[in-house]
């Protein structure tokens, strides 16, 4: 059978999307070959904005312990690292595209990764040389990585934002069926994506 496709959009600095994320990427290791998920980038920090202040960023992570309260959630910690703030949100995407080119798994794990290094082990990454270190942990080819600077990957992920604004995303996470101009927005119990799934699935070829 042909997979049915979904559509998410996602910002590394979103924690909401970090708990969706895993959500998401556990239903479609189960529903592998029926459902297949595609990452795209939403801009949360659009532009750069360098010198904010660390005090009242620190205060700000406080609410992270919302999404953390979540059963599932991914592991949180409130900021106390020297480093940061993140000077915008287009970075991370960068690398994240960089990876995609080495394989959907390299993407797979970076994805991952920025977000367990952000909210976890608080670090910029915005930071050149903490995506570069992320890149060399993962073992992904040196080469691959300067990809992530291109002005194509840079449009790539503004006209994905744009889309994202053009379905009515006004947030993140958001996901959608890509043949339905439908988007739900917000981090939903996986109960409620496994049943949207199945609805999407013919008939007898459910997952469980």
């Amino acid at each position: 059978m042909v997979p049915v496709r979904f559509i998410a959009w996602s910002d590394y600095l979103c924690p909401w999307c970090w708990n969706a994320s895993r959500r998401l990427n556990r239903l479609a290791d189960e529903y592998e070959g029926r459902i297949e998920l595609e990452w795209r980038s939403y801009l949360l920090r659009p532009v750069e904005k360098t010198n904010r202040d660390l005090e009242r960023f620190r205060r700000y992570t406080e609410s992270w312990m919302r999404p953390a309260a979540d059963e599932d959630a991914g592991p949180f910690r409130v900021w106390a690292s020297e480093e940061g703030p993140p000077s915008h949100s287009v970075p991370a995407h960068r690398v994240a595209k960089a990876a995609a080119l080495v394989s959907p798994e390299a993407f797979r794990r970076m994805h991952d990764r920025l977000m367990t290094a952000y909210f976890a082990e608080n670090r910029d990454i915005s930071s050149p040389e903490v995506l570069r270190a992320l890149w060399a942990e993962l073992g992904l080819p040196a080469h691959a990585f300067e990809v992530a600077d291109s002005e194509s990957i840079r449009a790539q992920i503004f006209e994905e934002f744009e889309e994202a604004r053009g379905f009515g995303a006004t947030g993140v996470p958001a996901i959608r069926r890509w043949d339905n101009e439908a988007v739900i927005v917000g981090a939903h119990p996986e109960a409620l994506y496994r049943r949207w799934f199945d609805r999407s699935l013919p008939e007898g070829s459910l997952g469980g």
